[in-house]
């Protein structure tokens, strides 16, 4: 089996979702535990939604909180220069590419599932997130290599 290799790591990444509630919150905390300092992270939605219980529950369960995390929008941003905007939904890909028109930057689009769709009982619901958080740490391992010490 081939390996991909690693793309070049950029100095600033910025997640996009729809509401910055539960998949790109879940993957700044996770790119900032394998990268800490060494790579700058922040989230924002296409709007700010408000927190996720559930995805507040599964990443504590792999020791990285997010219950400090307050969701916000493309519109809120402090600071614009990212080298790469990673987009987890079709309607944050368009604000991202949106913001090529004045920056530059890469974008990428990584379809995440949304795990706020499933019904069911409270056990299938938490098992979606942890799919989530789960799928989302594989990419980014895959996508800028393993936890740096």
């Amino acid at each position: 089996m081939v390996e991909t290799p690693v793309k070049t790591r950029p100095t600033a990444v910025l997640f996009a979702c729809n509401l910055n509630a539960v998949r790109s919150p879940m993957a700044e905390a996770l790119m900032k535990h394998y990268f800490g300092d060494r790579i700058f992270v922040d989230s924002v939605g296409v709007r700010a939604g408000y927190p996720d219980p559930f995805a507040m529950a599964v990443m504590a369960e792999i020791g990285l909180p997010i219950e400090d995390h307050e969701p916000k929008s493309f519109e809120e941003l402090q600071d614009t220069s990212f080298d790469i905007v990673i987009s987890l939904t079709p309607e944050a890909q368009h604000k991202a590419v949106e913001l090529t028109r004045t920056e530059a930057l890469e974008v990428e689009y990584w379809p995440t599932y949304d795990p706020t769709a499933v019904q069911g009982s409270r056990d299938q619901v938490i098992e979606a997130y942890r799919k989530v958080r789960d799928d989302l740490a594989a990419q980014i391992k895959a996508r800028f290599g393993e936890k740096e010490e």
